[in-house]
């Protein structure tokens, strides 16, 4: 081939590309800007939870330096730190008189770990999973999996921070009442069991509901148990919650009235071997609950924005979960409900609903 050739088909390649709408690209760049913004918005939300910067400015209005005053922290790191929170909509800022502020709605979802709706256990999670970025970078490049306990500690900590909130709000006064009959049970004296129950928040809750019934929790994860027999000590329900280092396929319970999953059934290399030893440990009239992240059927259908928080948590933690064990599956957190019941039927049950549904989860009720 000539030079001439060569230069003839680089101005043909040249030409081929499309053209670029300089409207339509400014649009995406300042999509990434936010996106840019709200990465390390993270760690300074985390800054501001475990600094107590929320906590002291939500006792009154502040500028930076009575902040550190109250929070005993150095002013000059404050004052930054506060400027980033109001332009990213965190706190209000008071041009005239310099000073700081939080709204009683920003102050409830920001400074109380123990409510209903605690935000910040959300990003301690996610940037937990991002610090096994190197790991999930070669396991896409070799298919290897990437289990749940290789991760970092603020991974386990995080998820409890994360999903505890919902659970308090949503799984005594709503979840439970949906499931046929089994509230009256619980209230009566029920024996459960809590697979995947991570630190033991859902247990727990369960627990110091139903003093009548008995519970057990179990983990695959070591660390997780020790933190959920701490949580149970604490909680005073010692006597009747034991926690097990066991997978789901362990459980040696039988004719258990209620077994519970909590958003860990996609995590799973083996779903349907999980649903099939659920089914075996049931009593005939059991009943199995299925808490997973809300999820439309099809990739459309979860094309918003928590879809998009559900997938991005999924490629770093959930499938690679799943990838590292046995059994072929590697549903995800947007599997969809029509997944899940294809994972409840094959494993043998007969009567599958939806019951319940929030913004960030479905329930679902399984029968014998």
């Amino acid at each position: 081939m000539t030079t001439t050739d060569q230069t003839t088909d680089r101005a043909t390649e040249h030409e081929a590309q499309p053209a670029i709408d300089m409207e339509v690209l400014m649009q995406f760049v300042g999509s990434f800007v936010g996106d840019l913004g709200a990465t390390m918005g993270a760690g300074n939300v985390l800054l501001g939870e475990r600094l107590g910067l929320y906590r002291g400015l939500a006792a009154g209005p502040a500028d930076a330096r009575e902040l550190a005053t109250r929070t005993g922290t150095d002013p000059r790191y404050v004052d930054e730190w506060l400027r980033g929170q109001a332009a990213g909509g965190y706190v209000e800022h008071d041009p005239a008189s310099g000073t700081y502020s939080m709204t009683p709605e920003k102050a409830f979802a920001l400074t109380d770990p123990a409510g209903p709706v605690f935000l910040p256990g959300a990003f301690e999670l996610a940037l937990g999973a991002l610090k096994a970025l190197p790991e999930i970078e070669h396991a896409f490049r070799t298919g290897a999996g990437y289990g749940w306990h290789e991760h970092d500690h603020d991974v386990f900590t995080g998820c409890e921070r994360f999903f505890r909130p919902g659970y308090l709000m949503h799984l005594l006064p709503e979840w439970i009442p949906a499931l046929d009959g089994i509230g009256a049970r619980l209230e009566r004296g029920a024996r459960v069991a809590d697979l995947g129950c991570g630190h033991g928040a859902s247990t727990v809750l369960m627990a110091q509901a139903f003093p009548a019934s008995t519970f057990v929790g179990s983990d695959y994860h070591r660390g997780s148990i020790e933190a959920a027999r701490q949580r149970a000590d604490e909680a005073g329900v010692a006597d009747r919650v034991r926690f097990d280092v066991a997978g789901a396929q362990a459980l040696d319970e039988r004719d258990l009235d209620l077994v519970t999953t909590f958003d860990c059934l996609h995590d799973m290399g083996d779903p349907v071997g999980a649903a099939q030893h659920v089914r075996g440990s049931l009593a005939a009239d059991g009943t199995w609950m299925i808490v997973e992240p809300a999820a439309g059927d099809t990739v459309a259908d979860n094309l918003n924005p928590v879809g998009r928080v559900f997938y991005g948590f999924s490629t770093f933690l959930c499938v690679p979960n799943a990838m590292s064990q046995s059994g072929g599956y590697a549903l995800g957190a947007q599997a969809g409900g029509s997944a899940i019941r294809q994972v409840v039927t094959d494993a043998g049950f007969t009567r599958f609903r939806k019951v319940a549904e929030t913004p960030f989860n479905h329930v679902y009720e399984a029968r014998p």
